[in-house]
């Protein structure tokens, strides 16, 4: 695929490995392809009325009605979507086998070869494929003629078991005959895969149908010539059933929405060995925004439309597909190094910046491109897609329409994509020794010292690399789909032990990091309220923490969610207040109960001034606000002094208590007993 080169048509909708006879010729090169093909035919079988002469003159009129009846149903042959010319299944070679087995190979080499190029010309197929293809059917006639001639089989009008068995022997060997040389020509030519075995079934059960057929014609015809055309219902039902497994393999490799192939053809597509390729992956950005403000019909619209715009700049010899939502992929064939897919990549991402105009409304859409290349000849389409989400997510993540993958980069590299594998099957699988467990840190009402909450934070006991932090884990998991399932399953948990404390007599309130990705989702409200229904728990005793990133990312999708979960009673805190991009205005506006100022400011607060000014300006517009404000990363008892001067609400950190596991809280909660601040050992620092 070249970026620098113009870009031919294409429907968009061409499946890969679909047949290369389906690549239709028109206008001259049509005509010569006829002509090309007609001239070799027509030698050959003058050659072979010239030598048979004798033969063909004596055949009956049985042989001269066959044979006008192969050429005819040949006029419209049996093609089997998405495989090469060797999967076309002539319709003829009833007749001809008939033939074969009643007149010898000539009598039937004349007429397949007649009928093989009625077939090419309505396929429009080149002259090249049209000869391979009557290659292929006269060696497989040779071949059950060599097997008759020496069983010396003759359909009498009352056959025995020994005939129906010479008969099949003879079927065996055209079908072994034909497709041995398609697959030897594949081979030597393309280096490509066969089929699923379950398309080639269903070719191999076609043609053994119409083969067996033949002995049926011959008594049919010792019967009388007029019950012969009477065949074409029989072929007729075989032209239904090849048609239907047509239909449905398309089916199965099409997207229904779009027209364009799906995960599964690109799957297969990538299975074929090869080199020099690139997985470009698409994500559209704020597509949810399009169904949220005109409706999914009008999303739906728009999705065929790029559909049609990627087709558009597509090349023949590269697929486009629908992975689902709104992701698409573009497998490009002729790709030299990382340069030539960022070309490729950014001519796309030109492509699709043009506004799609629906309903008279001009729609803008952008997308953000991951790019994975292939190394080595062979392939693993889970790999490629993995890295290519990779590197979109890094795109995303960055600002950036396009990135590339690397495995130099942090979480790229093989040591994370391992460990996000790991949590992923962890997760999954969900046993009970999984070892993703909870601690969780209290939370102290300064001017009282009582614990008003806890906050959940995770981790995990690796079997192999110990216990790995909620830092690392949020890093590997954050910009991927294995994201939802940990936040589902520290919910989860959550909210099971929040019912176990309130039966015990001690509810407390537990708050939960979520990552933008869930408030995105859409449907956490929904989990949310599933589970606190379940386990009988009031909605006040969970709050949900949020990030200005998650925040600023998307405000309005995230405004309804939130203000949902509000409205049931679920707290939302905002967290790391100060190290993001916030709105003042957007604060102003969303339904929360605090803010957590980050510990980035509360750890140096009481040596430096600008970090001071942050913590006291952040108390006074929470206090402005109605909110609660929560200092994290207390340390020292200095510290905490200082935030009961300032007037802050609550602290959390190691000046009170580590996080820790369920059992040993219990312990600590037992042992706590409530301490409070005395006055500040000195004001805090003015700027």
């Amino acid at each position: 695929m070249d970026a620098a080169r113009p870009r031919n048509r294409t429907s968009g909708g061409r499946v890969p490995g679909e047949s290369a006879s389906a690549e239709r010729l028109a206008g001259p090169r049509r005509r010569r392809a006829a002509l090309f093909t007609a001239l070799p035919v027509a030698a050959a079988d003058g050659v072979l009325w010239a030598c048979s002469a004798p033969t063909f003159a004596a055949l009956p009129t049985a042989y001269w009605l066959m044979a006008a009846l192969a050429v005819v149903v040949d006029a419209r042959p049996y093609v089997l979507a998405g495989r090469r010319a060797s999967s076309v299944i002539l319709p003829s070679i009833c007749f001809t086998f008939a033939i074969a087995l009643a007149w010898g190979f000539a009598a039937a080499l004349a007429v397949q070869l007649v009928a093989v190029t009625v077939a090419g010309m309505r396929m429009r197929q080149a002259a090249r494929r049209t000869l391979h293809l009557a290659l292929q059917h006269a060696v497989a006639i040779g071949a059950a003629a060599v097997v008759a001639a020496l069983a010396s089989l003759r359909i009498a009008p009352e056959p025995d078991w020994d005939d129906a068995l010479l008969t099949v022997a003879a079927a065996s060997a055209w079908i072994l005959a034909r497709y041995g040389l398609a697959a030897i020509v594949a081979r030597l030519g393309s280096h490509r895969r066969h089929g699923p075995a379950r398309r080639r079934s269903i070719e191999v059960l076609a043609t053994a149908a119409l083969l067996l057929l033949g002995p049926v014609v011959l008594a049919t015809a010792q019967v009388g010539l007029a019950f012969v055309p009477l065949v074409l219902l029989a072929l007729h039902a075989v032209h239904r059933m090849v048609r239907s497994v047509g239909e449905y393999e398309r089916a199965a490799r099409v997207d229904s929405l779009t027209g364009l192939p799906n995960r599964r053809a690109l799957n297969a597509s990538v299975s074929e060995p090869g080199t020099g390729r690139a997985l470009l992956l698409l994500d559209l950005d704020r597509f949810r925004t399009v169904n949220d403000a005109l409706g999914h019909s009008v999303g739906d619209r728009l999705l065929i439309e790029v559909a049609r715009r990627l087709a558009a700049v597509v090349p023949a010899h590269d697929l486009v597909v629908r992975l689902g939502g709104d992701e698409f992929a573009v497998l490009a064939t002729r790709v030299d190094g990382a340069p030539e897919a960022r070309r490729i990549a950014c001519h796309l991402a030109e492509a699709l910046n043009r506004p799609f105009a629906l309903d008279g409304t001009p729609i803008d859409v952008t997308a953000s491109i991951g790019i994975a290349l292939q190394h080595g000849p062979a392939a693993d389409s889970a790999t490629l897609l993995r890295q290519a989400e990779a590197a979109m997510y890094d795109a995303k993540q960055r600002g950036d329409q396009v990135a590339v993958y690397g495995p130099d980069a942090a979480h790229h590299s093989p040591d994370r994509l391992t460990l996000l594998a790991d949590l992923r099957r962890a997760l999954r699988e969900d046993a009970a020794d999984d070892g993703i467990v909870l601690f969780y840190q209290p939370q102290i009402a300064i001017a009282t010292g009582e614990v008003v909450g806890v906050e959940a934070l995770l981790r995990w006991q690796h079997p192999e690399r110990g216990l790995v932090g909620p830092e690392e884990l949020i890093r590997v998991a954050e910009l991927t789909p294995v994201m939802r399932l940990l936040t589902g399953r520290v919910l989860h948990d959550v909210v099971a032990q929040l019912a176990v404390w309130r039966d015990a007599g001690r509810p407390l309130r537990a708050a939960v990091n979520v990552s933008a990705r869930d408030l995105h989702a859409g449907d956490i409200a929904d989990r949310v309220e599933a589970l606190l229904r379940d386990h009988g728990v009031p909605a006040d005793l969970l709050q949900l923490e949020i990030t200005e990133s998650a925040l600023m990312a998307d405000p309005h999708r995230v405004l309804n969610t939130i203000t949902r979960l509000d409205r049931m009673g679920v707290a939302i805190s905002l967290d790391d207040f100060g190290t993001g991009y916030s709105s003042l205005q957007h604060l102003r506006r969303l339904p929360l109960a605090e803010v957590k100022i980050d510990r980035s400011f509360v750890l140096g607060m009481s040596t430096d001034r600008g970090d001071a000014a942050i913590v006291r300006s952040v108390i006074d517009l929470a206090e402005a606000l109605g909110l609660r404000a929560v200092a994290e990363g207390v340390e020292d008892e200095r510290t905490w002094r200082l935030l009961a001067a300032s007037g802050c609400h609550a602290a959390q950190g190691w000046f009170h208590a580590r996080p820790m596991p369920t059992a040993e809280l219990a312990t600590w909660l037992s042992r706590y007993r409530p301490v409070r601040p005395g006055p500040a050992p000195m004001a805090l620092p003015l700027p």
